[in-house]
């Protein structure tokens, strides 16, 4: 598929557009035996999905942040079939009737939730990104058409033979999944694809989401980069902050929920080498102003602390790095917050309920915690079963978006002869 012609993608565009058809006609037990299918053979082929996972990761360093975002391993591959598997236990929203009403004529007006028709989706090095917008897709009867990155371009091709295997097998149509060439023109194509593709979701950093926002001419969808904070209040529990803090930032530092800049109230300066220590168990390098730095000074490991510099604040570093900044109130957080913030996901650790109560009302964001790291974030956590992304725009759709959210809706009105009036 290299060497795509213009002509060649609109023949594909046209024949996700016909499954996305075909997939409306789809009996639900059929879609979820699909998953199933899909989810029993990703675990039969999981060597051949590794093997292809080697050849991808081999030619990037495993210094690289986005080296463990495109890593697979067997324990991995087995929570994507999890996942896929949570997905078809769910109830599909297509055909819900969200309301219903009467009107003086008679006449009966109802809302129904119905698929968006064909879903593009770009993304970088995620190859469960791929599979689980198979099955989020598939659940909601949506084609789906995925641009991966080169980065990935084994694996994801390794997991569309099996994602088309399981479609021809249960007599589907191969097109309702399709994974485009890997290169550059594939994503122009897909983002000026204007009635074939109803909407296109971006999947990866900043520079990819600006990309897809100013070039597209289907309708867009922002999964926003993460830059994520948690303010620790005056109030605030250490013992409660240093298990939150450690595992915002660590449990895994390539994703859009890590942690990146911890705010401190000035109050509580004297509690931060405790809330640190953990992180200097996992090599956590910290970039911390003035006041922080004086406060850890002689007590985080020298070779791990250093001055921040304005660009360290508002930066997604998908890395053992973090931001550090003092605030003499939750007010001024909540303005860092706010000037730095990328409205993703945002946390307070305090036992101060009028102040739990100010952040979650005042931080715009598509997530806000008290006393919980960021790290929920996430489809499967809100009990989704996989996550299409995370939004931070405001029209549509906001935060993990499952399967309602891939879904818009119709009015079906239904009468008996009426007629409107001159």
């Amino acid at each position: 598929m290299d060497n795509t012609s213009p002509t060649s993608y609109e023949a594909l565009f046209r024949g996700a557009q016909r499954a996305a058809a075909s997939l409306l006609e789809a009996d639900t037990a059929t879609l979820d035996r699909t998953l199933r299918r899909t989810a029993a053979a990703l675990r039969d082929n999981a060597a051949r999905l590794l093997e292809a996972n080697a050849g991808d990761l081999a030619a990037i360093s495993p210094e690289a942040p986005m080296y463990d975002r495109l890593k697979l391993t067997p324990q991995r591959i087995d929570d994507i079939a999890r996942g896929m598997e949570k997905v078809a236990e769910l109830n599909a929203p297509q055909g819900e009737t969200i309301s219903r009403w009467s009107r003086p004529n008679g006449m009966t007006i109802s809302k129904v939730r119905v698929p968006f028709g064909v879903v593009g989706v770009i993304c970088e090095a995620r190859p469960n990104v791929t599979l689980d917008v198979f099955a989020l897709c598939l659940k909601t009867a949506n084609a789906s058409i995925v641009k991966g990155g080169s980065d990935a371009r084994r694996t994801n091709e390794a997991a569309a033979v099996i994602i088309r295997d399981a479609l021809r097998a249960e007599g589907l149509d191969e097109a309702a999944f399709t994974l485009l060439p890997s290169e550059r023109e594939a994503a122009d194509a897909l983002l000026h694809a204007e009635g074939f593709v109803d909407v296109v979701i971006p999947r990866g950093g900043r520079s990819l989401i600006r990309f897809v926002r100013e070039n597209a001419r289907v309708p867009v969808i922002e999964t926003g980069a993460g830059v994520v904070h948690i303010y620790f209040d005056r109030a605030g529990d250490t013992a409660k902050g240093r298990g939150i803090i450690c595992n915002a930032k660590t449990r895994r530092v390539s994703v859009c929920n890590a942690l990146d800049c911890l705010i401190m109230h000035r109050d509580r300066l004297g509690d931060l080498p405790a809330l640190c220590e953990p992180l200097a168990a996992e090599n956590v390098e910290i970039l911390a102003d003035t006041e922080s730095y004086a406060a850890l000074d002689g007590i985080y490991p020298a070779r791990l602390l250093r001055h921040a510099a304005e660009e360290s604040y508002g930066t997604e570093f998908l890395d053992y790095r973090m931001a550090l900044r003092t605030a003499g109130s939750i007010g001024e957080a909540m303005q860092h917050i706010e000037r730095y913030g990328s409205r993703h996901s945002e946390a307070i650790i305090t036992e101060d309920a009028e102040a739990a109560r100010r952040f979650t009302r005042g931080v715009d964001a598509a997530c806000v915690y008290v006393n919980l790291p960021t790290s929920f974030t996430d489809g499967g956590e809100f009990g989704f079963g996989a996550e299409i992304g995370i939004s931070t725009q405001k029209l549509h759709a906001r935060g993990p978006m499952g399967l309602p959210e891939l879904t818009t809706y119709k009015y079906v009105i239904e009468g008996d002869g009426q007629t409107r009036p001159r």
